[in-house]
């Protein structure tokens, strides 16, 4: 990193942070990120001034409080006054509101997704989509996503026509990624054996309510079984976040190196537990620039030492406490 700033906003430029590579140049866009949110993102402010923290004293990555990803559904999170370049909305369950994602600019989010793809699949994929509910609503960032890489590589999104997914798959000889939501592929499945050929079968999401809930392994099993593939593999984003991590099968998470997960006492959000025991995630996603890059989500799962992840679960609310001021 050359430590270069952009005029216009006093951050760094988003090509130094898609271009951290060491733990040094994590630390220092980091600690740079948190110093500028602290002070202009409002609802990050109030919230570090109502768990008793002084921003001013935070010296380091692991010292940075994460919001709780409830205040992404009841405030703007957003750092300054412009009006950004486009809104990601999340799904909602329960007639519950849905989180809001202001992005000050629309490519920085391309820019931000490309690299994070390519990382993990580099050369050109086809990519056939089956994402049903998010393409019945608007403001979805992953069918944002999707479209964008589908119009670069090749591919298409699908409703519920299997036989015209099943047929535009067959015809296209090249690499392939089916990307589903669990329950639209788990539908396809149904279908009896269909062989894919030069395929990753990659889920996104859970039953969004629309099936049952079965175990992973059970659920990748089924899906192995009926797809002649070996391994499923996930993709782990969510509309809050700017970054994604990819599953190339078992369930296992890597982050690309601008994005880190860390694990929490779910019942003390400040107290981390040892690597590889279950705890609340929190994410540091450094292309979160004009949002909040450190988010205390509701999942749960497990962190390794070298900085993998699963995803177990969601945290049952009931039991779970925190420094949850703005949100209660």
């Amino acid at each position: 990193m050359d430590g270069g700033r952009n005029r216009l906003t006093g951050m760094l430029p988003l090509d130094d942070i898609l271009s951290v590579r060491s733990e040094a140049d994590f630390r220092r866009a980091a600690m740079e990120l948190f110093e500028f949110q602290a002070r202009e993102c409002a609802p990050y402010r109030e919230y570090i001034a109502l768990c008793g923290i002084d921003a001013r004293r935070v010296r380091e990555p692991k010292q940075i409080p994460f919001m709780p990803i409830g205040l992404w559904r009841s405030h703007r999170v957003y750092c300054g006054d412009g009006e950004p370049e486009i809104v990601f909305t999340s799904s909602t369950t329960g007639g519950t509101e849905p989180s809001r994602h202001f992005m000050a600019f629309e490519q920085d989010y391309r820019a931000t997704f490309r690299r994070a793809f390519e990382l993990f699949y580099p050369g050109r994929r086809s990519i056939y989509a089956l994402l049903p509910n998010y393409l019945q609503r608007t403001g979805s960032s992953l069918v944002f996503m999707a479209d964008d890489l589908i119009r670069r590589g090749g591919g298409g999104f699908y409703l519920d026509d299997h036989d015209a997914l099943l047929r535009d798959m067959a015809a296209d000889r090249g690499g392939k990624i089916l990307l589903g939501v669990s329950y639209a592929l788990w539908e396809l499945a149904e279908r009896g054996c269909v062989c894919l050929e030069n395929t990753t079968v990659m889920e996104t999401g859970g039953m969004k309510g629309r099936r049952e809930e079965l175990p992973k392994e059970e659920f990748h099993a089924l899906l192995c079984n009926a797809f002649g593939v070996s391994e499923i593999a996930s993709e782990y984003g969510m509309a809050e976040l700017s970054s994604q991590a990819y599953s190339s099968g078992r369930g296992i998470f890597r982050t690309p190196p601008w994005m880190r997960v860390l694990a929490r006492d779910i019942n003390d959000p400040f107290s981390r537990p040892e690597p590889g025991r279950s705890g609340g995630l929190d994410i540091i996603d450094l292309a979160n620039r004009f949002s909040c890059a450190f988010v205390q989500t509701d999942d749960v799962g497990r962190v390794w030492p070298e900085g993998s992840l699963e995803i177990l679960g969601r945290i049952d609310h009931s039991v779970a406490r925190g420094c949850n001021l703005l949100v209660d």
